[in-house]
């Protein structure tokens, strides 16, 4: 079964074309949600039981995947259709973060092979490896559809759609400022553009000087800023920026994959210019540069891979709420790690 794109998906559903399962996946976690609440609106009419119909398993328990398949072979009651949400699936490079785990493949393939015709199933991915056996079952024997980041002018005319739907004014020089400011996580850029027309308020005007005064620079951020404070010790002042942007409304998880991200490449430069490649050759590759080079050359390997294997523990309790759940636990969490990421 080929994967489809974004819009064919949406062309399909508006013209009634269900399939028996989809497999969502991608970076850009604001638009694949909403694509799964939205196949599981396009399941229901009025008047249908939807709350006895619809059912949602996390597979950070992993026997809950026996029990999903087991619902999703459940006749639906006094509806036309059950959907059956698997959400937390991960199949990784390695297997060791895997929710999705090799012992059931046999049990998936076979629904694979025969899905029930009363049931919709929705596999809603964190990672999906394509070179791995489970992943490449479910992109090959789904309706798989990738969720990537959008280009810039693909948030530019995001943003403008949303500014006019919540009546506010805002010019487009005002809108490509406010995508540079807020990079490409399209969650976050919805956070502030409804924060911005809520202030804009009563006139509905959002001028350049509103957006300097309540979106701060998220892209600063990517381009290690916080990073450049881990690595070298100024505790203070990266636990300043991380309060600074997450009062603002950025996702935990938004921000520990950028601080992730900001590691991985640091090491792959490391490495690469330990190795004495050219300059251009490791900029290419871990797309570093100016000061970020300077910081991969003077880093140390192993305070790079403890501050990844610690990243990638935070990582893992926040999606299982170690530690506390929701907003709150999650705040607790990363402040904890970089904390402890400047002391390494």
């Amino acid at each position: 079964m080929p994967g489809t794109t974004r819009d064919a998906l949406r062309e399909q559903l508006k013209r009634g074309e269900i399939s028996l399962v989809y497999t969502l996946f991608g970076e850009e976690t604001y638009l694949r949600d909403a694509a799964a609440r939205y196949i599981a609106d396009r399941c229901f009419t009025d008047g249908e039981l939807r709350d006895f119909n619809e059912a949602e398993f996390s597979l950070n328990s992993p026997e809950n995947l026996q029990a999903a398949l087991a619902a999703a072979d459940q006749l639906p009651m006094m509806a036309a259709k059950r959907v059956i949400r698997i959400v937390d699936v991960r199949v990784g490079a390695a297997s060791n973060r895997d929710t999705l785990k090799e012992e059931f493949e046999e049990s998936i393939a076979a629904y694979l092979e025969k899905p029930s015709g009363s049931s919709v199933v929705i596999f809603v991915a964190e990672e999906l490896s394509g070179n791995r056996k489970l992943g490449k079952l479910l992109r090959e024997k789904t309706t798989a559809v990738d969720f990537g980041r959008l280009k810039d002018h693909e948030l530019r005319k995001w943003a403008a759609d949303k500014f006019r739907e919540l009546n506010a004014v805002i010019r487009l020089e005002t809108v490509n400022q406010l995508v540079e400011l807020t990079g490409n996580d399209l969650r976050r850029l919805t956070n502030e553009i409804n924060k911005l027309a809520a202030a804009a308020l009563p006139n509905g005007t959002v001028t350049s000087e509103l957006v300097t005064s309540l979106v701060p620079n998220t892209r600063e951020l990517s381009n290690f800023a916080l990073t450049d404070n881990l690595v070298a010790g100024r505790k203070k002042d990266a636990l300043r920026s991380l309060k600074k942007v997450l009062d603002d409304g950025t996702d935990p998880l938004a921000m520990l994959g950028l601080i992730s991200s900001n590691y991985r490449r640091l090491l792959i430069a490391h490495e690469m210019l330990a190795r004495g490649e050219a300059r251009n050759r490791v900029e290419t590759a871990a797309k570093i540069f100016g000061p970020g080079l300077e910081l991969a050359r003077r880093v140390e390997t192993k305070a790079l891979v403890k501050a990844l294997e610690r990243i990638a523990e935070t990582d893992l309790a926040i999606k299982t709420s170690a530690g506390g759940s929701g907003p709150v636990g999650a705040r607790l969490q990363i402040e904890m790690l970089v904390c402890e990421l400047a002391l390494l």
